[in-house]
């Protein structure tokens, strides 16, 4: 069935649909994307998990953590040697590993057997951070970076495209044409938050936006993941908002995973540690198998 001339919503027209993100756009409702990468199968019954630190802080720290959240379930091992922050200063418990810790996320992916997903920022590094990432992350503040995705989609690798804090569900869609006109059809949506005026707690700075995933799935046949970590940025809300975003159909669920949550080197509000996370992936399968899905096998 094609796709009804008519626009779908407020933001988006049926003219965007045909000439602005034609190869976003479903064809028909029933038209979803269907890919694997690493042999974890995407827009299927299977949700994958990402899962891991927010930065890769050490050696023996990745290690650890790929070795943990693989044996609970997790299909990923995320974390960021490269790291963007809002502000330019660094404090002395806050420091970038960059090449060290692309190749101490290559000794987990060899040692622990576990595909790694990491953001990469900035051209130049794409080369060597392809070497490593099974999937290529960019983050927000470069979703609408055109030229950096064009050279990312280039790669033939898969991208997760993390929607902008204050982009529109249009903005997203038309960010990720630029990279499936390059050919690369292994393309991932992540709602991470969106910034709004008021969060529920001072130190949140964004607000999961969970309507956008079937809004999205309305629109479009790539797979929607959701990020509760870096949308609550409060522990005690990570699990309600995991087990919300499974619910609403997302497709995916990134989760910040740390040892000890309270000294992580950044964001330590937000992780949580080995046994929430093994307890949560065994309730996100349980909300999954009510909506004819599941997490773990």
């Amino acid at each position: 069935m094609a796709i009804e001339n008519k626009a779908p919503g407020k933001d988006i027209s049926a003219e965007d649909l045909l000439s602005k993100f034609p190869l976003a756009a479903k064809k028909s409702p029933e038209h979803k994307s269907e890919f694997e990468i690493c042999g974890v199968k995407f827009g299927s019954k299977k949700i994958p998990v990402f899962a891991g630190p927010n930065m890769v802080e050490s050696r023996d720290l990745i290690l650890d953590i790929a070795f943990k959240v693989k044996a609970s379930g997790a299909d990923f091992l995320r974390g960021g040697a490269f790291k963007p922050l809002s502000f330019p200063y660094r404090s002395e418990k806050y420091n970038e590993t960059r090449e060290e810790g692309i190749k101490w996320l290559m000794e987990s992916k060899e040692k622990i057997g576990i595909p790694i997903i990491t953001e990469v920022m900035e051209e130049k590094y794409i080369p060597l951070i392809s070497q490593v990432a099974d999937i290529l992350q960019i983050g927000s503040r470069n979703m609408q970076n055109y030229p950096f995705l064009t050279a990312c989609a280039k790669t033939q690798k898969p991208i997760m495209l993390k929607r902008h804090y204050g982009a529109s569900l249009r903005d997203w869609l038309g960010a990720a044409e630029y990279i499936l006109v390059e050919g690369n059809e292994k393309v991932i949506l992540c709602e991470r938050g969106v910034s709004v005026a008021h969060t529920h707690r001072s130190s949140s700075r964004f607000l999961l936006d969970l309507q956008v995933v079937p809004a999205a799935q309305e629109i479009t046949h790539l797979p929607v993941v959701v990020d509760p970590s870096h949308a609550t940025f409060w522990r005690p809300w990570v699990e309600p908002m995991a087990l919300a975003g499974i619910a609403c159909g997302a497709d995916g669920i990134m989760l910040e995973v740390h040892p000890d949550p309270a000294n992580a080197a950044v964001d330590p509000l937000q992780p949580i540690d080995y046994k929430e996370f093994s307890n949560l992936i065994s309730k996100m399968d349980s909300i999954a198998k009510c909506v004819g899905r599941y997490v773990k096998k």
